[in-house]
């Protein structure tokens, strides 16, 4: 059951109410800080979303994949492991005929164990403070992404750029860190 709701900030589905279920843990990206990324994105992608394949490992409520959308992503894959949150996801997904968008219920380590064929241009990760999710996500990101491939990380510190990517931007608001990373040309093909 949703006790509040979220807003799409920008594109197709600007203004569109995002459901928060009752989860435990679950944070939703506040729209100061979706505005910022994709102020950032639009920058380094020349406002171009349509060729664009994301990655949302930690969808809770969708605030992040559903923004991606609205701008024009071509496909956005939501990974989210609470059945009553995928299925908001469902539900908001279907009401706005979001055909680009992709819901798995399932793991988030083991979704991405499982995607190594796949690639994305952005990963956004939002996992649930204080778990030490990113240590076990990082090793595997780069089978997922290609060259310029982006990683954007909420935490409840900041963070450095981990081996084999760059920190491009960085942020905070209230308790929550943000950051921008992309794959580093080393690490390129």
């Amino acid at each position: 059951m949703a006790v509040s709701t979220i807003r799409i900030v920008a594109g197709q589905y600007r203004r569109t109410p995002i459901p928060v279920p009752d989860v435990p843990g679950l944070r939703p990206t506040p729209d100061r800080v979706r505005e910022t990324l994709f102020n950032w994105l639009a920058h380094l992608w020349d406002n171009e979303f349509a060729d664009k394949r994301v990655l949302d490992l930690f969808a809770g409520s969708g605030a992040l994949g559903f923004e991606a959308a609205s701008r024009g992503a071509a496909q956005v894959q939501m990974v989210e492991r609470d059945k009553s949150a995928a299925a908001a996801l469902r539900a908001l997904r279907d009401k706005l005929r979001a055909d680009a968008i992709r819901i798995h219920v399932g793991d988030a380590l083991q979704a991405l164990e499982r995607m190594d064929a796949s690639r994305f241009d952005l990963v956004l990760l939002d996992p649930p403070f204080n778990q030490a999710w990113l240590p076990r996500l990082w090793p595997l990101l780069p089978g997922v992404l290609p060259q310029n491939g982006l990683v954007y990380v909420e935490a409840e510190t900041a963070c450095a750029a981990p081996e084999g990517f760059e920190l491009l931007r960085e942020s905070k608001a209230g308790a929550v860190h943000y950051h921008l990373f992309q794959v580093a040309a080393a690490q390129q093909p």
